[in-house]
């Protein structure tokens, strides 16, 4: 059950967890409602279309080193680093999905996933055939937060008249 914003519902005046809502999704994840379907296929075409423009791209400053003739080693140096960088791209942003990434890791690794951008795109267009990109790491801390909520919920509930004090 959710609202016109896509915001799941609760009782009026509840202290619950909230899902945190996620790119381009909000909170229609939790419930599959609200265009959650027409999002997720527009997610996989976007991400897909801008890989192929960055591919494009990439190929076009590959062409300008073959006309600058600076040399083979360079040419073949430029092509394997935006390789390796964006396999490693794809393989961080991948994992990202199933865990929180480390603060600091992300930090030291933004220059390599900036330079391998395609592999990010990639990642995010593979998982957006299967779900919203982060929804099951989301899910699975969403209904950690509400098994601990109402775990604390049910163990305060009762009448405190009939408890014994000691």
């Amino acid at each position: 059950m959710s609202d016109d914003t896509g915001t799941p519902r609760t009782p009026a005046g509840s202290t619950g967890p909230r899902p945190e809502p996620i790119r381009l999704f909000g909170t229609t994840w939790v419930d599959h409602g609200h265009g959650y379907a027409a999002r997720r296929i527009a997610a996989a075409v976007g991400s897909l279309a801008a890989a192929l423009a960055a591919c494009l791209v990439l190929r076009l400053a590959y062409q300008g080193l073959q006309i600058a003739a600076i040399g083979d080693f360079v040419t073949v140096l430029m092509v394997a680093m935006f390789a390796i960088c964006s396999a490693l791209a794809f393989r961080h942003t991948w994992d990202g999905y199933s865990r929180r990434p480390d603060p600091d890791r992300q930090a030291s690794l933004r220059g390599l996933l900036t330079v391998g951008f395609v592999g990010s795109l990639l990642a995010y267009f593979f998982r957006s055939l299967t779900e919203a990109p982060g929804e099951k790491l989301h899910r699975q801390e969403y209904e950690e937060a509400r098994r601990q909520y109402e775990k604390r919920t049910t163990r305060r509930s009762g009448n405190p008249e009939n408890r014994r004090r000691g």
